[in-house]
């Protein structure tokens, strides 16, 4: 018998979400394998709180720690389980001998844009997620630190920092929602000139947005560094050029066709980290959720930092 904790975020996601997630905890009694895991069910009460469960979780020597809601829930629940495998300092993590929680991270998606739980392609609908977590094993993958903020799918600044800060201020959840912040303000969207510098790289690029990626995609499909690989070590920075409204339609279809990296306005660059200098603070984004940061901002790689659970491959 394994321990497996399942931290549920009652208010990410939709109001159809909501509601089925006061419903999963006897989904999850009736789905999980009884003769494999033993479960812990328990919901978060504010922000932040599931970093503390699932570091409590973790130094009990729990198995796995199930992450019930979006990104934001998946990011707070890896921060969980790195933080009970490594030395923290006034709440910012040393990268200095990083290793893996041995406590693995599950995901049921139950949030808005579900990035990471479909790069790693967990299915969307609870119940066959939970299936999976029954044929699943554990795998070894990168996460990322934004001046010590960790993210595990992507960070960025740029019109996207923009459209996150709106979205995270919306009474509504959902892609409908997100395209009509977009709507709202991709023409009134000054772009700015930005510098980075590090891991042998001097480039100077005035750009629309500049994007950070270990995985794949923002989220709902939306694939902003369709080759990124969240084994590989490094990360892919997606730097969209300031003109990119010109070619708008092209590239919203590029974006969820997955070859957005073919567009000439864009550019793709690879490295382990990097330093990015900005005109002057602006809205950043971490795993699409708006955060403060400071002007400059280093951002780097920690591979193989964080195992999760993946459909079983044999």
């Amino acid at each position: 018998m394994k321990n497996i904790a399942f931290i549920i975020n009652p208010i990410s996601g939709s109001k159809e979400t909501q509601s089925a997630k006061r419903k999963l905890p006897k989904l999850i009694m009736q789905t999980l394998d009884a003769e494999q895991w033993l479960p812990n069910i328990v919901f978060t009460e504010r922000a932040g709180h599931a970093t503390e469960l699932a570091y409590q979780f973790a130094r009990m020597g729990f198995d796995a720690v199930v992450a019930v809601g979006g990104d934001g829930t998946v990011n707070e629940v890896a921060r969980g389980l790195v933080s009970a495998s490594q030395f923290m300092v006034h709440g910012s993590m040393s990268t200095g001998g990083a290793m893996a929680s041995q406590t693995a991270l599950g995901i049921i998606p139950m949030g808005s844009g579900n990035g990471f739980a479909r790069h790693l392609n967990i299915p969307i609908r609870p119940q066959k997620a939970l299936e999976m977590i029954n044929h699943s094993e554990p795998i070894s993958v990168d996460y990322g630190l934004a001046n010590g903020k960790l993210f595990v799918s992507t960070c960025g600044t740029g019109f996207d920092a923009v459209i996150a800060d709106h979205f995270a201020g919306s009474n509504k959840r959902g892609f409908a929602t997100y395209f009509q912040n977009i709507l709202k303000d991709v023409f009134s969207y000054t772009p700015q000139t930005y510098h980075l510098v590090g891991d042998g790289l001097d480039v100077t690029h005035k750009a629309f947005l500049i994007t950070f990626a270990n995985a794949n995609q923002w989220g709902y499909e939306a694939l902003i560094a369709p080759k990124a690989s969240v084994q590989d070590g490094k990360m892919d920075i997606m730097l969209m050029s300031s003109h990119a409204i010109l070619g708008s339609a092209s590239l919203a279809l590029r974006l969820f066709a997955g070859s957005i990296d073919d567009s000439h306005f864009m550019d793709t660059i690879r490295a382990k980290e990097v330093t990015l200098e900005r005109e002057e603070a602006a809205p950043f984004h971490i795993d699409g959720d708006p955060v403060h940061m400071e002007k400059d901002i280093h951002i780097q790689i920690v591979a193989d930092g964080l195992r999760v659970l993946v459909e079983k491959r044999f």
